[in-house]
């Protein structure tokens, strides 16, 4: 099922996303839901949760069957929070 939604992410929500230019992974698939994390500008826009509501979730679940739910991961990734605590780290000395 992951391998199906990211493909339909890639080949049908990411050229709409482009636009704006962004983007839209998969970061976690349980019970039907999806979770996706939107990339680029799309991650900082404050319209992000309708982007996922009316663009992201109709395009996934009109070509999917078996998805009940696509949902906004808001999470802030590792990489990111390393990079960050090494910075601050830099500082302190």
């Amino acid at each position: 099922m992951e391998e199906q939604i990211k493909k339909v992410l890639k080949e049908k929500v990411d050229p709409v996303l482009a636009a704006h230019y962004g983007g839209a992974v998969l970061t976690g698939y349980e019970d039907g839901v999806a979770m996706v994390k939107l990339t680029g500008q799309c991650a900082s826009c404050p319209s992000a949760q309708s982007t996922i509501e009316e663009v992201v979730k109709s395009i996934v679940m009109d070509n999917i069957q078996g998805v009940k739910d696509v949902v906004l991961d808001t999470s802030v990734s590792e990489d990111l929070l390393d990079m960050a605590r090494k910075i601050l780290r830099k500082d302190k000395h």
